[in-house]
């Protein structure tokens, strides 16, 4: 089995760690391929409350493994064209589509170089917690090309259509700071601290109301390609159907107790 992406259940808490740390866990053919089987795995799983996405060893990712396209440089250009088109259009797109439409908060967990298609990945989490060696950059244009992962949908809608052009055009690096300045990231730790805080943030969110989470991401989601008229529909059959839910009474009746609820998810 292809190892260059990993799945780790534990309890209510999914791991998915990219697996080249050799590498900067640079994404290649054979990490596309891997990252899509696990994001279908995890979309299958059974208890899963919160997922967590990391690099192995010290780096999140680099972006695309450079000297793998490099090997195709001297193929022709419609033989790069259609190698691109498999990577991205046949195993990145699916997999970033099933990974955004999982009911579960994701929580990017970064450290050291975070560019590329995990610039865009990072992007695409609900959350995400940065040490403070991180850095960041799109890195595209840098090669002579455009982001994929889905970059330039998540972008502008973090930072704005000027500050994501200006990201995407220079291909400036910015570090852990800047990111959390621009609304990048949630939140900067000392790197020794990151995976006590990771770790601290999917239990918070693994004990809390996951349906409600997952009605929330659904209205978050649509919310920018909707009229107000359409998101307050939304967002009435929403707490009409959290007000339905064991969590939506007990979350009322610890309130009233003057006590922490205890939610289960139902």
């Amino acid at each position: 089995m292809n190892q260059q992406v990993l799945l780790d259940i534990r309890g209510a808490v999914a791991t998915l760690t990219l697996n080249r740390p050799q590498a900067m866990n640079a994404l290649g053919l054979e990490m596309g391929q891997a990252f899509l089987a696990r994001v279908a795995e995890l979309q299958k799983a059974q208890g899963v409350k919160v997922v967590v996405v990391t690099g192995a060893g010290d780096h999140f990712m680099a972006g695309g493994d450079i000297k793998e396209f490099h090997s195709m440089v001297k193929a022709l250009p419609e033989a790069r064209e259609r190698a691109f088109g498999k990577l991205i259009g046949e195993l990145i797109n699916p997999a970033v589509e099933i990974l955004r439409a999982l009911p579960q908060p994701i929580v990017g967990k970064i450290r050291g170089a975070c560019a590329g298609f995990g610039f865009s990945l990072m992007a695409g989490c609900d959350l995400a917690l940065a040490a403070d060696n991180a850095y960041f950059t799109t890195g595209y244009s840098l090669l002579g090309t455009t982001a994929d992962g889905g970059g330039t949908y998540f972008l502008p809608r973090l930072v704005g259509a000027k500050k994501a052009a200006e990201l995407t055009l220079l291909a400036e690096r910015l570090d852990a700071q800047q990111a959390l300045a621009l609304g990048l990231v949630n939140r900067v730790v000392p790197a020794a601290e990151l995976d006590a805080a990771c770790e601290a943030l999917a239990a918070r969110l693994a004990a809390g109301p996951s349906l409600a989470y997952a009605n929330a991401k659904r209205l978050l989601n649509r919310s920018l390609s909707a009229s107000l008229a359409d998101q307050l529909t939304a967002e009435a059959a929403s707490f009409g159907r959290c007000s339905a839910t064991g969590d939506f009474a007990e979350g009322v009746t610890a309130f009233i107790e003057k006590r922490k609820p205890s939610f289960k998810g139902n």
